[in-house]
């Protein structure tokens, strides 16, 4: 596996195995790599607490939507900034609730869950723009941010195709 590490001062990788069919286990390793911070982190710990779709947990559903967005980018014949997409995919739903309690804060999640995830990683990380569109536009078309960047495209596409596989598996090894 060719990767590319360009000069700058994020490190972030812009061009790797583009056009080649990447493995899960590969991906993984990247994911790993440009997201460790985030991944150790106190909120992404208390994610493991709090179930996403059917008994995936938040924490494991984002480290999958990671995961796809990576393979996906591999896919590309065009440039990807690596790090930012795989930093926007990991807290794109770091919002740190448990959304299926009672609380009626908590009734529209689907609609304002990402502007609470968005609130909760620039309080807890440095967020570039793409970052941060990545966040806020992930639930497009339910809310009203529209994706402006190709890496928040594939966080739309790699996370409608997560939670679908892992609302109709209903396991955590799904």
């Amino acid at each position: 596996m060719r990767i590319r590490l360009p000069q700058g001062d994020r490190g972030s990788l812009s061009v790797f195995y583009r056009g080649e069919n990447m493995r899960e286990s590969q991906a993984s390793k990247i994911v790993f790599r440009l997201g460790g911070d985030i991944l150790k982190s106190r909120g992404m710990a208390l994610e493991k607490g709090f179930r996403q779709h059917g008994t995936v947990s938040v924490y494991e559903h984002s480290l999958r939507v990671a995961v796809m967005c990576v393979m996906i980018a591999a896919l590309l014949p065009f440039r990807t900034d690596l790090t930012s997409l795989v930093r926007g995919a990991l807290l794109h739903d770091y919002f740190l609730y448990d959304w299926h309690s009672r609380d009626r804060s908590h009734r529209f999640h689907g609609f304002i869950h990402a502007k609470r995830a968005f609130q909760n990683a620039n309080r807890d990380f440095t967020l570039n723009r793409v970052e941060k569109n990545m966040i806020l536009s992930h639930m497009f078309p339910m809310n009203t941010v529209i994706p402006k960047y190709r890496e928040s495209v594939i966080l739309c596409t790699a996370d409608k195709l997560c939670a679908i596989r892992e609302t109709i598996s209903g396991s955590h090894n799904g």
